[in-house]
């Protein structure tokens, strides 16, 4: 059993920046992959970023590409979402989730991939 919890949502204007964060505990936080979902109100979840086990490999959605980076510090168990140039489209419910990891094939942006949930961090960007 792994829990993730959340931190660091935010009320920003847009053009602004906000970092989120997860913490994991319960099993090996390396074997997992990491990722962070959104949902905003009357829409379904969808992918944001995801990075391997390792850190090797990272995933963006394309709405977020060039404005957020994922990175994680396993010593910490810990993975975090820095967004940068924050636009109203931005604003949802951020899920931070959890793979563990296998050698099979891993579809980052399927949501039916990760094991585990956060609770979920709103973040609001107004214009």
């Amino acid at each position: 059993q792994v829990q993730l919890v959340e931190s660091g949502e935010g009320l920003v204007q847009a053009g602004g920046s906000l970092t989120l964060s997860c913490s994991a505990s319960g099993r090996t936080f390396s074997v997992y992959d990491m990722g962070w979902f959104r949902q905003a109100p009357g829409k379904e979840r969808e992918f944001v970023a995801a990075i391997s086990w390792s850190g090797g490999s990272t995933y963006y959605a394309d709405a977020v590409k060039g404005r957020f980076t994922i990175s994680r510090d396993n010593a910490k168990n810990t993975v975090f979402l820095q967004m940068n140039s924050l636009t109203p489209e931005d604003t949802a419910v951020y899920y931070c989730v959890a793979h563990f990891h296998r050698n099979t094939d891993y579809n980052p942006k399927n949501v039916h991939e990760y094991d585990y949930w956060g609770q979920g961090t709103q973040v609001t960007v107004s214009s």
